[in-house]
């Protein structure tokens, strides 16, 4: 049964183009809502947005989050009641090569998307979607809380951190839950852990590195292979944002904070343990050697603890790592086929909608 709460909904989505706002798209025009994107380019070849054809079903824009002037248009034209903030620079190896465009992007592109909130009084909800390495790591098994210090070593995780500060700072100034009345606006910031699934094409990434090398025939290169991640699919997290912008929609104050949305507690995994699982769904012995070169920093043990939005929100992790990682292989294998992209998709949704 579809959920009626997104039918004629007006949602403005940020960084439509890439992974995660892909599959968002399709999932709530699925939903039947209105959308809008904006976003200021395809960022992989091939591209999951270009697949899913999802430019058919919005109204799909070309603009640059840096750029004040273009999305305050946007936002004063659409009048979206929903936000979500997906548009990032999102890799870490790109964020010590151009730290310049990953502050401006994830940083001031932050402060844009608020100060225009702040003059336009639009939309009802913004739901700005950081990651959890903007927590300082400090390597332990205990799962990060929505409590826990901020930090990020490298360039990317960071600016996350910066952009969960400006988060806040604008909730607490502007838009405070004491004056909800007066202003009427809710703002959330939402970490997920390492989002796996089917249609990342994005470089320097373990899955979409994998699947390159398996249908190229080429040896693939693991580095840390031991290191430990809260792998999760990509629509446990996507299901987590819609259910907090409903929670928001008609409780703004209630929940207007931070949330945590990553696996359960058992479900961190190593690469290791995440390559020998595809390889056993795959059917076929995938080539593969340990990286050797100096690499930059990686935090080798990641872990977040997700009991806020279990209790609060009555949200839970539904796709254990075993099905998670079957849904991505029987993706990539029908990609492979050259089944339609869309209907792929669809049906992985359909899939998730059916688990308890």
């Amino acid at each position: 049964m579809k959920n009626n709460f997104w039918k004629n909904k007006k949602v403005l989505i940020t960084g439509h183009t890439g992974f995660k706002g892909s599959w968002l798209s399709l999932w709530l025009d699925h939903l039947d809502a209105e959308l809008i994107g904006f976003s200021n380019s395809i960022p992989t070849n091939p591209s999951l947005f270009e697949g899913l054809k999802n430019q058919e079903k919005m109204i799909s824009i070309n603009g640059d989050i840096q750029k004040y002037d273009d999305l305050k248009n946007v936002i004063s034209e659409f009048k979206p009641e929903i936000i979500f903030h997906l548009a990032a620079q999102s890799l870490v190896n790109h964020s010590y090569q151009n730290p310049l465009e990953t502050y401006s992007t994830n940083v001031m592109g932050t402060v844009n998307i608020l100060e225009v909130i702040r003059e336009t009084k639009i939309p009802k909800i913004l739901i700005n979607v950081t990651s959890d390495k903007c927590y300082k790591n400090i390597e332990s098994l205990k799962g990060k809380t929505e409590l826990d210090e901020l930090g990020g070593y490298d360039p990317y995780s960071n600016s996350k951190a910066c952009a969960e500060l400006i988060t806040d700072s604008y909730r607490n100034s502007f838009f405070n839950n004491s004056e909800f009345l007066k202003h009427g606006i809710a703002i959330s910031s939402v970490r997920a852990g390492n989002v796996i699934g089917g249609g990342d094409w994005a470089e320097n990434r373990l899955i979409p590195d994998i699947f390159r090398g398996i249908m190229n025939n080429n040896e693939i290169k693991i580095k840390n292979p031991e290191s430990i991640r809260p792998w999760q699919h990509v629509l446990d997290p996507l299901n987590g944002y819609m259910v907090l912008a409903e929670k928001l929609w008609n409780n703004g104050p209630k929940f207007s904070e931070a949330w945590n949305f990553g696996p359960t507690e058992d479900e961190p995994k190593t690469v290791r343990w995440v390559l020998d699982k595809i390889n056993q769904y795959w059917g076929k012995e995938i080539k593969f050697s340990t990286n050797n070169e100096k690499i930059n920093h990686e935090s080798n043990t990641l872990i977040l603890n997700s009991e806020k939005a279990k209790l609060q929100l009555g949200w839970k992790s539904k796709i254990k790592i075993e099905l998670g990682i079957k849904l991505v292989v029987d993706w990539y294998k029908q990609y492979e086929q050259k089944k339609n992209v869309k209907e792929i998709c669809l049906e992985q949704i359909k899939i998730f909608e059916k688990v308890k």
